[in-house]
């Protein structure tokens, strides 16, 4: 086979270092964003932010302004296990994590607590004023470090004695379940349980024994918590002997306790999320205008630059380089801001409906239809909505919570899934709390106002909204 020279005409794409930057700083968040521009002003001796005193000398600064406003976002709640009973017990009928009969000094001595320590460092400063011996101590201090976040204990008393018998010796099992004992007794009251059932029990036992169907309620939750989860109205009062005024008082008295004491001593930081974008209707017309706090300002440094065009012809190869960069960042920053506001107004002028009626209003609407009126990629469109937020009046909303599928009407037309999810979340709203509406009602009802939806459609978008199937809703 000989061999033999040949040239070939083809096409390819090659980013750019300047466009693959471009592309990076569009999908930061702009926290991230923020993050980047601290590095790259460490690196960079070209590239500074800009002064206010001075801020006539910026380099291609932006000129869209906006009120700046942080608006902060609570961490969730960490969901139960599905095996765990309390499931079937939404979150939102717990109170406020304080038990019953407790008075409004122990809450301030509890709310410094938690200021000031971790779980393990409040339960072990506690045991060091115990008056236990140092054996009992160890074992305590032993059990307090298998605590989880939320105060119960991961491991069986099994397990953590077979665990201590080389360190201490001569340990009996009975010794590991005193040292618990001793645990149970510290506070928060229900810490160091082994399951939900042990803990709302030890937080009963602790209130006063004229308590109101405090009886009824530690037989509830030692022997028949799942059926009370289940709403199994009928089942409990036939088998604790109780009128429905008394089951009613049972619940909730149990509703009032703390499910995770110890959670509130792992209670992260709130969190801030600054907007891109504000939203505000200005004559009749909607319009989005880029926040000016979230914007860095940046220039090149004069001083450099200067000494660079004055020594040009004597090297200087490197701030060169440094110079062309910063530039480039500059100019970077400024089309990612101006990309959001076009993509972030191009989202406004479709869900008008929304800014005027709320959810119920939302339109269908996916990443091509912006794609095509801003004339970029869909997968620009897709990093330009990921982590940016946009302040509106009706609250906070990140950009793709304006998309979402359609789903048929009757007339022929279409109706957004956030739209369908409202609407599900009014009836239920508004149902009767004896007779909840189920999934197959629900969709009978949407389907009488022209949206057409399946049963199992309902389910999806009811669970998506973290709301509980109706024989959980039922009012005991």
């Amino acid at each position: 086979m000989k061999h033999s020279l040949q040239l070939k005409l083809g096409q390819h794409l090659t980013l750019t270092p300047q466009l693959q930057q471009s592309i990076r700083l569009l999908q930061l968040s702009t926290l991230e964003l923020n993050q980047e521009l601290e590095q790259m002003l460490q690196d960079n001796p070209l590239l500074e932010r800009e002064d206010e005193d001075d801020a006539g000398l910026a380099v291609e600064a932006p000129a869209h302004t906006a009120e700046a406003e942080a608006q902060s976002t609570e961490p969730s709640q960490p969901e139960s296990s599905e095996s765990d009973p309390v499931t079937a017990l939404d979150d939102s009928d717990w109170n406020d994590y304080s038990s019953a009969g407790s008075n409004d000094e122990d809450n301030d001595y509890e709310q410094g607590s938690v200021a000031s320590s971790t779980l393990r460092e409040h339960l072990l400063n506690q045991l060091i004023v115990s008056p236990l011996t140092l054996r009992d101590r160890t074992l305590v201090a032993t059990l307090i470090d298998d605590l989880d976040d939320s105060g119960f204990l991961t491991q069986p008393l099994e397990d953590i004695t077979a665990s201590l018998q080389d360190e201490i010796e001569e340990l009996e099992p009975q010794e590991v379940e005193t040292a618990l004992k001793h645990l149970q007794n510290m506070d928060p009251t229900g810490v160091g349980a082994r399951n939900l059932a042990e803990c709302l029990t030890l937080q009963l036992r602790a209130l006063p024994p004229d308590t109101p169907a405090r009886d009824v309620a530690m037989r509830l939750t030692a022997h028949y918590l799942d059926l009370l989860a289940a709403r199994d109205v009928g089942k409990l009062k036939k088998t604790l002997g109780i009128d429905d005024a008394v089951l009613h008082a049972a619940r909730t008295l149990i509703l009032s306790l703390n499910p995770r004491p110890g959670a509130v001593f792992g209670a992260d930081e709130t969190r801030y999320v600054i907007p891109d974008v504000y939203v505000r209707k200005v004559k009749g017309m909607w319009i989005a205008s880029l926040n000016a706090d979230a914007m860095p300002k940046l220039r090149v440094n004069r001083v450099y630059a200067d000494i660079l065009a004055r020594h040009r012809d004597s090297g200087g190869g490197q701030l060169a380089t440094q110079l062309q960069e910063a530039r480039w960042l500059i100019k970077n920053v400024q089309q990612r801001f101006d990309t959001i506001l076009r993509v972030s107004q191009a989202i406004v002028d479709r869900q008008k409906q929304f800014f005027e009626h709320g959810d119920v209003a939302m339109r269908p609407l996916v990443l091509r239809e912006i794609a095509d009126t801003v004339e970029l990629h869909e997968s620009t469109i897709s990093r330009v909505t990921t982590q940016k937020f946009m302040m509106t009046p009706r609250g906070l909303y990140e950009l793709k919570y304006f998309f979402g599928s359609h789903v048929a009407t009757d007339s022929g037309g279409a109706c957004s899934s956030t739209a369908i999810r409202a609407l599900i979340k009014q009836l239920i709203a508004a149902e009767s709390c004896k007779k909840p509406l189920s999934d197959g009602q629900l969709a009978e009802v949407l389907s009488q106002q022209g949206i057409v939806v399946a049963r199992r459609t309902v389910a999806k978008y009811r669970e998506t909204l973290h709301i509980p199937p109706a024989n959980m809703r039922r009012s005991l």
